[in-house]
């Protein structure tokens, strides 16, 4: 597809108001000799709900932009305002002639600690949000979720990710989409969407192939399992470690910004380009394909029961696998995923794109309440030896969602 992306497809989102400008004359500054390199301007992008901003981009002279990510008291979580400020970023600095390198990093004490699944999940916003992180505009190869990673792959100049702290499920695909990783040794990473149910859908799967072999990703995502910088550098998941992760991105990408801005952009459409053959479009599609199935499923909310903590007696337990990852009792679902592979174009239903938000908006609900009846031990007793038994299990199936959106309306 054509780049820069049409700006009707890639929505800045509600940032207007949060954009400021520092006073510095910014093309005099372009011009002023190397000794004043460490004169800057910044832009940032606010939260629509706050006027804390949420992503700011600091440009120095040399053609270096950092982009901080600005969330230090939730850990840089990814909340809805987080997604659109990233994405807004993203495009602005691809469609910027004169940045010559990125670094992108986390403001506080770590880089990112993945998705803000209580503010992405609230009973009350779910059903859009899950309307607008999944959804696709028409002719975008990305949806919102995606572009976290995959815009950085857009930008015609290097981009750097420095991370520290922690560095996971989103947050660590959003350091993924980046052509160089450089982390603490300590730093923590993990591909945890397991812990709730759910697969890697912001673009793992386009960068993946490109690091480490397949039994590699397959272990880390079906486990979930949290590893440091160490192991991380040894499965060649990060490029180097450095105690200052930041300073060390920076002097990288200083370095090479002190080249021809054509020959970087080159070497990066070429080694994009060759190094894995299967289209992104494909890989991105199936992504979200597959996670609309997984979304509001009962399995889906017993993994996010325990992954918020709930108490064993208070955890649902899981169903049988459903009969749809079956491709001889789902015969669409295969021919689906066979279109998909071929280069195919899968159509989603608009009551399709309906019941699924539906679903998330149920399942956030019932999140909630488990959240809120955990201290209630009455009833979390009770409820919860009702849930472990066989036959509560079978009777609940599929309607467990209904029954927990009921359950909210007593308990409160």
């Amino acid at each position: 597809p054509a780049w820069p992306p049409n700006r009707a497809q890639h929505r800045i989102g509600p940032t207007t108001r949060g954009v400021h400008h520092a006073r510095a004359k910014d093309t005099h500054m372009l011009r002023r000799p190397a000794r004043d390199l460490t004169r800057t301007f910044t832009r940032t992008f606010a939260s629509s709900s706050s006027s804390a901003p949420r992503v700011s981009i600091e440009r120095a002279a040399d053609g270096v932009a950092t982009v901080t990510l600005g969330r230090p008291e939730k850990l840089n979580s990814l909340d809805i305002d987080m997604f659109r400020a990233i994405r807004s970023a993203a495009v602005e600095l691809a469609e910027d002639k004169g940045v010559r390198a990125v670094v992108v990093h986390g403001s506080g004490r770590a880089f990112c600690a993945g998705l803000d699944v209580k503010s992405i999940n609230h009973p009350l916003h779910a059903r859009a949000n899950g309307r607008e992180l999944l959804d696709r505009p028409d002719g975008a190869i990305s949806n919102l979720a995606q572009d976290v990673c995959y815009l950085w792959r857009r930008v015609p100049a290097p981009v750097i990710a420095a991370t520290h702290g922690v560095c996971l499920g989103g947050g660590f695909q959003i350091a993924l989409g980046a052509d160089m990783r450089i982390a603490t040794p300590g730093c923590k990473f993990s591909l945890m969407e397991a812990k709730w149910g759910i697969i890697p859908d912001m673009g793992a799967t386009v960068v993946l192939p490109e690091l480490v072999p397949k039994d590699v990703a397959t272990e880390l995502i079906m486990t979930g399992r949290i590893f440091d910088g160490e192991e991380a550098l040894r499965l060649g998941l990060v490029t180097r470690l450095a105690e200052e992760p930041l300073a060390e991105a920076r002097r990288l990408a200083s370095e090479i910004a002190a080249r021809s801005p054509d020959s970087t952009a080159a070497v990066k459409r070429l080694l994009d380009a060759t190094y894995c053959e299967a289209d992104d479009r494909r890989k991105l599609h199936l992504e979200t394909a597959l996670q609309r199935r997984l979304l509001g499923g009962w399995n889906q909310l017993a993994s996010a029961a325990r992954g918020l903590g709930a108490p064993p007696l208070l955890q649902p337990s899981f169903a049988a696998r459903s009969d749809e990852w079956l491709a001889e009792a789902d015969a669409e679902a295969e021919a689906e995923v066979r279109a998909m592979l071929d280069g195919g174009e899968v159509e989603v239903r608009g009551d399709e794109v309906s019941e699924a938000c539906d679903e998330l908006a149920a399942a956030a609900g019932a999140l909630t309440v488990l959240h809120n009846i955990v201290g209630c031990s009455q009833i979390s007793r009770l409820w919860g030896l009702w849930l472990a038994s066989g036959p509560a299990n079978e009777a609940i199936g599929e309607g467990g969602v209904v029954l927990l959106g009921w359950l909210a309306g007593v308990v409160r």
